[in-house]
């Protein structure tokens, strides 16, 4: 029996095709429409509905460019199920590079929002009811905020089965497991039956090519474990080192501070990972590792203040593999897989 069309914003995308779609949001006070814009991949045969999105934080933009990639991919002719991909969901924060919306508030603590409240939670709720409500699973492509950088990771409730085979198949360096924060997509997603992973990487408003190659490697790698496209005969990724838990080290004093440790490194309980002083070097302190472990994010701002969060050092015992294996990811450009030789690397 033949595959239904799949209905989305007003359109009915047949079997095998695909469609650009524009979901309707509060317009600008210039009297401009604003939509956010979700492009449909309607495969010949039944399979999961997945949707992937980026943009949720408007200056996280290293998610959009992942999806672009992903779009352009051959292997989406032979697509099995549905996808659905949005590129920007904070429309407003992306336009103004901004990680919030015009009203200050975090869309990723506004969900699952409502139909009468703020900016934030008003579109909260357009995502959840036209693209959450019709998916099986969900990809949620994030960085970190601005002047920080994550290694790739992805970050999931890795008591959920299906969470953990997914976060398995992403072959990201590390897994965290981590309670999702109130207000967030994961969280509102997870109350309605629909796991979603994210994935972290990188900085802010700011591309890097490694960072983009293992989130899109990852996309089609869970793609691939849901039987949605062809699998391929190649080497066994490494498996990811699952973290859970992890803990933060922040700033004992008000400098300048010259970091000692790049993001994926192995560090001991007590190594020094940076330095602060006064702008005179009359007073300096060393900020020392509470815990044994990997880096999986730092600040890359030298400017710092008392109490400020410096590094997120992910507790494992597999610390000196994960930075191996970031190493070999950032080699491996240089020598893209075949489907993606197309894309040239970004410098």
């Amino acid at each position: 029996m033949k595959r239904a069309a799949f209905g989305f914003a007003g359109q009915r995308i047949a079997p095998g095709g695909r469609a650009t779609c524009e979901i309707p949001l509060a317009g600008l006070y210039t009297h401009t429409p604003v939509f956010m814009p979700a492009q449909v991949v309607h495969g010949r045969s039944d399979g999961p509905v997945v949707f992937v999105c980026a943009a949720v934080h408007g200056d996280e933009i290293k998610g959009a460019e992942i999806i672009r990639r992903l779009l352009r991919m051959p292997l989406l002719k032979r697509l099995k199920g549905t996808l659905i991909a949005v590129p920007i969901v904070n429309v407003f924060g992306f336009h103004n590079r901004s990680r919030y919306l015009p009203d200050r508030r975090d869309l990723n603590r506004s969900f699952p929002g409502s139909e009468s409240g703020s900016l934030a939670a008003r579109l909260a709720h357009v995502f959840m009811n036209e693209v959450v409500a019709r998916a099986d699973i969900g990809i949620d492509l994030h960085t970190a905020a601005v002047h920080r950088e994550n290694l790739p990771q992805i970050r999931a409730d890795l008591n959920d089965p299906i969470l953990v085979r997914l976060a398995d198949a992403f072959a990201a360096p590390v897994s965290l497991h981590s309670a999702s924060p109130d207000g967030s997509l994961r969280g509102a997603a997870a109350a309605v039956g629909v796991p979603v992973m994210v994935y972290e990487a990188g900085e802010a408003l700011r591309f890097d090519e490694a960072s983009i190659r293992v989130g899109l490697h990852g996309v089609v790698n869970v793609l691939r474990r849901l039987g949605m496209v062809p699998p391929v005969k190649a080497r066994p990724a490494k498996p990811a080192a699952v973290l859970r838990s992890s803990t933060w080290v922040r700033a004992d004093q008000s400098g300048i501070v010259r970091t000692l440790v790049k993001i994926g490194s192995a560090v001991e309980k007590g190594d020094t990972l940076a330095l602060i002083a006064d702008p005179f070097g009359e007073k300096e302190d060393s900020v020392v590792a509470p815990a044994s472990g990997v880096i999986i994010g730092r600040v890359t701002l030298p400017l710092v203040y008392e109490g400020e969060a410096l590094f997120h050092i992910g507790k494992t015992r597999r610390a000196e593999s994960v930075g191996e294996q970031f190493e070999a990811i950032q080699a491996d450009i240089e020598n893209p897989a075949p489907e993606l030789i197309e894309e040239p690397p970004i410098v």
